[in-house]
């Protein structure tokens, strides 16, 4: 069941000027219920733009955006609702934190959203602990936490306002490969504790091969590609020809195949090389 459906989706900049720039056309998309999907596309593709449209952040040019089969765009007093029940998180959140300590910082959407007393309290103590930040941390000053810490108190105080949806523009950007690790890991916890539906804007393939159930592939502001991870990375030289490249474990399967060896190119975790490998091991031979 669709929770975001788009319908003719387009945003033109500059229109009918000499600067006119197509950042998204014809974008017909759904974010299934409790899913997580993951978008990816070469820079200028659309990816950030598609963010922000289904958040209700900007308006579409053309086309709509629905939540649960309403158009958000119908009414502007709904725009409000809509922001709380499509959380977005930007990339480098980080920058936006104000407050004097993580725990304001990380309580002030759920209270705008109206949440007050133990109700606020304990979304507050449940976002930061989805996060991965210590109980501890929330008297201090955000200032005074590391750059991952920051990172994960502001991705806190968007899932405190407890959204149906959660998008996340490039939520590992800038993170060595522990933390993005890490990072990642909390996401999909977050999806599987609350059944929330999660969008994830990523180039970090990855990422993608190891939380997404289904891939949106933009090209050029056009949906090249929607369809489940294996599906997507299947097709490697299309992934390539868009500027792309699939995981490097599934560029080693696909090297192997190549070279004649008898090995499945479904391969884009190293769990699942590993256990590839043992398959190949237990026939009894090499590869």
């Amino acid at each position: 069941m669709a929770v975001i459906e788009t319908r003719g989706l387009s945003l033109t900049y500059g229109k009918g000027s000499p600067m006119e720039i197509h950042a998204l056309k014809n974008c017909n998309i759904t974010v299934e219920a409790g899913e997580l999907l993951c978008v990816i596309g070469h820079t200028g593709s659309g990816k950030s733009t598609l963010a922000q449209l289904l958040n209700g952040l900007i308006k579409p040019t053309e086309g709509t955006v629905l939540l649960d089969g309403e158009d958000i765009f119908a009414n502007k007093k709904r725009l409000r609702e809509v922001r709380f029940a499509v959380g977005l998180v930007f990339q480098y959140p980080e920058h936006q934190l104000f407050e004097e300590t993580v725990y304001k910082d990380i309580a002030f959407g759920a209270k705008n959203k109206g949440l007050q007393g133990d109700e606020l309290d304990s979304a507050v103590r449940r976002a930061a602990e989805f996060a991965g930040l210590r109980q501890e941390l929330l008297d201090k000053s955000p200032f005074e936490l590391s750059g991952g810490e920051k990172r994960r108190a502001a991705i806190a105080g968007v899932m405190a306002m407890e959204p149906r949806v959660l998008i996340l523009d490039e939520p590992t950007a800038g993170l060595d490969p522990r933390g993005r690790e890490q990072m990642i890991d909390r996401i999909m916890h977050y999806r599987d504790k609350t059944g929330c539906s999660v969008v994830l804007v990523s180039h970090t393939m990855e990422d993608v091969a190891r939380c997404a159930d289904r891939v949106l592939v933009l090209e050029k502001g056009e949906v090249a590609r929607l369809a489940p991870t294996q599906a997507v990375f299947a097709d490697a030289e299309a992934l390539e020809r868009m500027g792309l490249r699939v995981p490097q474990i599934t560029s080693v399967f696909l090297e192997l195949k190549r070279l004649g060896y008898d090995v499945s190119t479904a391969v884009h975790t190293p769990q699942q090389g590993y256990n590839e490998i043992m398959r190949i091991l237990g026939k009894g031979g090499g590869m």
